[in-house]
């Protein structure tokens, strides 16, 4: 299986409801580290998993629909605790329709899987995996 990952970062504000959260109930910022993984059985045509600079600016494009943003404002997350899990499949849920509207080019029908892997420090991170269509 060949694997290729692209790097990014975004920065939001937000609260969780829940005991289990403790002080994290309360505002607070996190920082997030996104690495973006795709995979594929056998290289494209021209010798890839998909095109990088591609992959890059679409990742770049969901990630900047969150970024500098407070969740807990944005009516999609209503009643939703954001959590670092619930955030890596956002984003793999919002690069997986980008895939299948073509926006990563034309090859991407040989692509087999994806990982989005949040970083929320250097000892902590949560990551959201599935197949795709």
């Amino acid at each position: 299986m060949y694997t290729v990952c692209v790097r990014d970062h975004f920065m939001i504000a937000h609260s969780f409801r829940g005991e289990a959260f403790g002080t994290a109930q309360r505002m607070h910022g996190a920082t997030y580290v996104v690495d973006l993984e795709l995979r594929r059985p056998d290289l494209d045509a021209d010798g890839i998993v998909v095109d990088i600079s591609q992959l890059s600016g679409n990742l770049q494009a969901v990630l900047e629909e969150l970024n500098y943003r407070n969740l807990d404002e944005l009516p999609e997350f209503s009643g939703r605790n954001t959590t670092t899990e619930f955030l890596a499949r956002e984003i793999f849920d919002r690069m997986a329709v980008r895939i299948e509207e073509g926006q990563l080019g034309p090859n991407t029908a040989g692509l087999s899987s994806m990982r989005v892997t949040l970083h929320e420090s250097h000892t902590a991170w949560a990551s959201y995996e599935g197949v795709l269509p």
